[in-house]
């Protein structure tokens, strides 16, 4: 059994990674070092998080493995589904153990700093209120959100 457990995950609010996307150097897209993986299943539809990954959770059980090498360099991993209730926060415990079982020793990602290369941990994180309360904020803003769809949503809210 892993020691990695649900009381272990940390959640983002919507501000703070709207807040990364303006901080970004081209605002109009997600910060390279950030990654955003939408959980979602046909719920899908109707938008989502600008610059995001589309990996239904019915297909975690063989992507994990290819999420957690190809998001190595990331310094942080946002995890989100429609509520963030429970596929994103199972796919971010998921996504966790897996990196563990690839790579026991390793919890860092490296980036080039001013004095070398410095060591930083890769946060994993869980969205709060999932997409459904990234959309009630900034579904009609363009630089956050593709694909939105009102008549979708304006029921829902």
């Amino acid at each position: 059994m892993s020691d990695i457990s649900f009381s272990d995950l940390t959640f983002i609010s919507r501000e703070e990674l709207a807040e990364q996307f303006r901080n970004s150097p081209s605002a109009s897209q997600a910060p390279d070092n950030l990654a955003i993986i939408d959980v979602r299943d046909s719920d899908h539809v109707g938008g989502h998080i600008k610059g995001s990954t589309w990996v239904p959770s019915s297909e975690l059980d063989f992507k994990t493995p290819e999420l957690v090498r190809s998001l190595k360099d990331k310094e942080v991993v946002v995890f989100h589904c429609a509520l963030s209730q429970q596929r994103g926060p199972s796919a971010a415990l998921r996504y966790l153990r897996e990196k563990r079982r690839l790579d026991p020793e390793s919890t860092t990602v490296t980036k080039e700093g001013k004095g070398g290369k410095e060591k930083k941990e890769q946060r994993v994180v869980v969205l709060k209120g999932g997409f459904t309360q990234w959309q009630e904020k900034y579904g009609l803003d363009e630089t956050l959100t593709e694909g939105w769809q009102k008549d979708i949503w304006e029921f829902g809210s």
